[in-house]
């Protein structure tokens, strides 16, 4: 069945069926390249304040030189944990331009999943912003860590500005916590500042690199137990890159080779923003507009009343959140060409309500930190939402497996599965668990349900584990949700399993509401609509917020786990 691959048909005129992944032969090479074409455009903004490629060239190259001071050797794991911050823009290049393996570091994470994340990467410096040194502190002498770089909000912007920055985060908000890094055992901690200013009068070497050299040690969410790094090398990341801009080539020649600017609210340590906004971003010569904080929806159209937006991906969570706020719908969506989805499944009613909003609709893609990510998009022309994570890119293979890994026929439901260059390598360390998820024939087992249509574009029916078994019948949360969501007073939701004497399990909606009049009686009658009988909600439990990652994904385990503490 992969062999007819039914989607190239479907491709848009001038999208090509495989990409070259050998194009490169590392990430340094195509970010050198950018670097000089796009020397004079901007590549970065933050607070009002821009940052060209040719200035962001010279500050990696910097941090890239003081890197190589400490002796570490080739491939040595540096750890960034920050926000997105213009330090983060230029400690990534930095790391690889230095030779060495970048490990993303969630911000928030407690001093557990840190000295988790640090010890199973093996991580000898880590590039961290002072909000969060406190988490650090509490780990560090357990961990490998050899040498820290402490950054502050303020480092990169002008002298003033930058010195009211600090002190507002420092002293007026106390964003950051009173912290003392131990320099046990000859350990090292420098500003970000000082790094930059010793990295310019020290000698900078280009590594050797390879396709196959790592690049990035990319930890899954922990989503599905313990937090594991994919290892995607220079080649996957390279691969992933040209894919997507394949897929978007056709779209982004309407719009000439003007410079577009890029909304960059995702966290760069999230796959998705890491390749669609900072190396898609580079690749052509794009500006990200960097949100550090995305949850503060006042001040995060604040910053977008001062742009002319391009480009925007987002979780559903952040599209919903935003057309949900008035004052969104007043801002300037003329420059807006593409509204890209992905982390979770897109709802309709998000959808719709976006499209009213600004005219641009949502393109929904998929992938996985495992895949780099993407590996699935819907066609960038598409105007209306289709509920599908549309088709395989370029030199990308999708197959539906069943349980014992043969391959079903198309309309068959089984677990998607992917097979291409942006495919990781395997989890760090962890042969046993690479064995789990990687066929013989070298499918990646992604965990989520899914169905081929005879055109080739997927709809994902639900994660494996997320299904519910209601006296025999399954029912995937997915579509619960999506109907709850179309009810004009709820503002998101969230469906999972729970225990019945009757039916073995039985659906459970927690609901946040739009509208407070909204009763449990209404809901289940609107429910009723829309579903059959055994896929309608049994309970239904309102509440404040619903438990999510950083990135925005609705946490239905939290609340599984919830009612079983119960």
């Amino acid at each position: 069945m992969t062999a007819a691959k039914p989607w190239l048909a479907q491709y848009e005129a001038g999208v090509p069926a495989e990409i070259n992944p050998n194009e490169y032969t590392s990430l340094v090479d195509l970010l050198d390249q950018s670097f000089k074409q796009y020397a004079s455009r901007d590549m970065a903004a933050f607070m009002e304040v821009r940052w060209t490629f040719a200035q962001v060239d010279e500050l990696s190259r910097a941090m890239a030189a003081w890197l190589q001071s400490k002796g570490l050797s080739k491939g040595a794991r540096v750890a960034l944990m920050m926000p997105n911050t213009p330090q983060y823009v230029v400690a990534i290049a930095a790391v690889l331009r230095a030779g060495y393996v970048v490990v993303n570091v969630n911000p928030l994470y407690t001093p557990r999943e840190l000295e988790h994340q640090l010890k199973d990467a093996g991580a000898e410096a880590i590039v961290i912003l002072e909000n969060f040194a406190i988490t650090l502190q509490d780990v560090v002498d357990r961990t490998p860590i050899k040498h820290v770089v402490m950054a502050s909000m303020g480092d990169m912007l002008p002298f003033l500005k930058g010195a009211i920055v600090n002190f507002v985060v420092r002293k007026v908000k106390k964003m950051v916590p009173a912290f003392r890094i131990p320099t046990t055992g000859g350990r090292t901690v420098t500003s970000f500042n000082d790094v930059m200013a010793q990295g310019r009068n020290l000698k900078y070497t280009r590594p050797k690199l390879v396709a196959t050299d790592v690049a990035f040690l990319q930890y899954t969410g922990g989503t599905t137990g313990v937090s594991k790094g994919a290892t995607l090398l220079h080649r996957n990341v390279v691969a992933n890159i040209l894919q997507n801009e394949a897929w978007f080539k056709p779209e982004i020649t309407k719009l000439g080779n003007a410079p577009m600017t890029v909304i960059c609210a995702l966290p760069l340590y999230h796959i998705f923003s890491l390749t669609v906004c900072y190396f898609m971003g580079a690749r052509m010569g794009s500006m990200n507009v960097l949100i550090a904080n995305p949850r503060d929806i006042p001040g995060f159209i604040k910053t977008l009343k001062n742009y002319k937006v391009n480009q925007f991906p987002a979780v559903n969570t952040l599209f919903n959140a935003l057309a949900n706020t008035p004052e969104f719908a007043q801002l300037d969506f003329s420059g807006l060409k593409v509204s890209m989805g992905g982390g979770m499944a897109v709802q309709q009613a998000t959808a719709e309500k976006w499209m009213k909003i600004t005219g641009c609709p949502i393109v929904e893609g998929y992938g996985l930190s495992e895949t780099s990510p993407v590996a699935t998009a819907n066609r960038l022309d598409n105007k209306a939402f289709n509920g599908t994570i549309g088709f395989p890119l370029p030199s990308t293979e999708v197959a539906i497996l069943d349980d014992d890994g043969n391959h079903l026929e198309i309309g068959g439901v089984g677990e998607i599965s992917i097979r291409g260059p942006q495919v990781m390598a395997g989890y760090w360390n962890r042969p046993d668990e690479t064995a789990k998820v990687m066929t013989a024939d070298g499918f990646f087992r992604t965990g989520d349900i899914g169905v081929m249509d005879p055109t080739g574009q997927i709809k994902i029916v639900d994660r494996k584990k997320d299904m519910i078994l209601v006296s025999g019948f399954n029912v995937y949360p997915n579509e619960v949700e999506q109907v709850v969501n179309m009810h004009p007073g709820v503002m998101e939701c969230a469906a999972v399993g729970v225990a019945d004497d009757k039916s073995g399990e039985a659906v459970k909606i927690y609901v946040v509401r739009k509208d407070e009049t909204l009763t449990e009686a209404a809901l289940k009658s609107f429910c009723h609509e829309q579903l059959t009988g055994y896929k309608c909600p049994k309970y239904i439990e309102f509440r404040a917020d619903l438990p999510k990652t950083n990135v925005g994904k609705i946490l239905r385990r939290e609340l599984r786990d919830e009612k079983k503490a119960a």
